[in-house]
């Protein structure tokens, strides 16, 4: 006789709907806690948020002033992780991010290398104008992003969970910048483009930023919670409906799958199977900090801008015509509504 499984599976249920509750009050106070600092960018902060929920990386891109650095020191507050910072420039070296090995010699004449960590080696970690370095020294971070581990004279060094890096990039001044490589690109789960704030949100920043005192965050996370939290959203239940619609959106986007014209015409390559893999976690993490126990195809569309406006690229044509990836992306979720 088969052993009765029903009451073992309900209480599993339970208890995933509780940690799911527990989860979205800790959410809701971190998001409190930011807002206090960061006026008038909800969405913004909602989807840093799913990003880290996500366990991935993010790419914030907006022009000078728009509190993207002090988003990212909030975020080292409110979730008490240990946060560094590096500025990008044209000279910075590989080295620079990832540390070097250093010759010493010991009292009795005894000498050894010993290795000196570099900034890389921090839960939270700031590439500032990240697009103003060379080639050479964006790729140290490519494996630290995918792979969570450095090597250095061939030995592996591991990085402190949880890890992740928050990139910002100027879209204005491009003169000594070096576009990044689509493989980068690849690599960060979400694209954020930040804009300018509305008039009440720019009210609030002239006020509360230029007082005798200014508003602090508080912590309301831990790195213990934050990687709890990732775990649980890759329990929470996803239906066919949102998988077949992911799928749809993600092949639509390819010139060589699609069959909507303006991709076949005008995309010069579409998203790969890491979008995806995005879509599922990142739906996933949008419906928790709604209040929501399962993501819909209304998270896939309201994250299809986020995940693909970096993972597309138009060709020529299409540019001299004043076609945008945004323009493509919008008549694709336009076929899932």
């Amino acid at each position: 006789m088969a052993p009765d499984t029903s009451t073992a599976t309900d209480a599993d249920a339970l208890a995933a709907l509780a940690d799911i509750e527990r989860l979205g009050t800790q959410l809701r106070a971190a998001r409190a806690s930011i807002g206090k600092v960061i006026y008038g960018q909800q969405d913004v902060i909602d989807q840093t948020l799913v990003a880290l929920l996500s366990g991935g990386h993010l790419l914030l891109i907006g022009v000078p002033g728009l509190a993207k650095t002090k988003l990212v020191e909030t975020l080292g507050v409110v979730l008490g992780m240990e946060a560094k910072r590096i500025q990008f420039t044209p000279d910075l070296m590989p080295a620079d991010i990832l540390g070097s090995e250093v010759l010493e010699e010991s009292d009795t004449g005894r000498r050894s290398f010993r290795f000196i960590e570099g900034p890389v080696f921090a839960q939270l970690l700031m590439a500032d104008e990240i697009n103003r370095a060379s080639p050479r020294t964006q790729s140290a971070l490519l494996q630290s992003m995918q792979e969570k581990h450095v090597t250095v004279a061939g030995k592996r060094y591991d990085l402190p969970a949880p890890f992740h890096v928050l990139a910002t990039q100027n879209p204005l001044e491009q003169e000594g910048t070096y576009p990044l490589p689509e493989a980068q690109l690849d690599r960060f789960l979400l694209q954020i483009d930040v804009g300018y704030p509305d008039e009440a949100a720019e009210r609030q920043i002239m006020i509360g930023t230029t007082g005798a005192t200014t508003a602090v965050a508080s912590p309301t996370l831990t790195p213990t919670d934050l990687m709890a939290a990732q775990a649980l959203v890759r329990r929470l239940p996803i239906g066919e409906s949102v998988v077949d619609a992911i799928v749809k959106l993600v092949r639509a986007g390819r010139p060589e799958s699609s069959d909507l014209d303006v991709v076949k015409q005008r995309v010069a390559w579409g998203p790969g199977p890491r979008a995806s893999q995005a879509f599922m976690l990142a739906a996933r993490a949008r419906a928790i900090i709604q209040g929501r126990l399962a993501p819909s195809v209304d998270d896939v569309v309201a994250l299809a801008g986020p995940i693909l406006r970096h993972r597309m690229a138009v060709n020529f044509s299409a540019r001299a015509e004043g076609i945008t990836v945004e323009t493509v992306i919008n008549q694709m979720c336009a076929r899932l509504a």
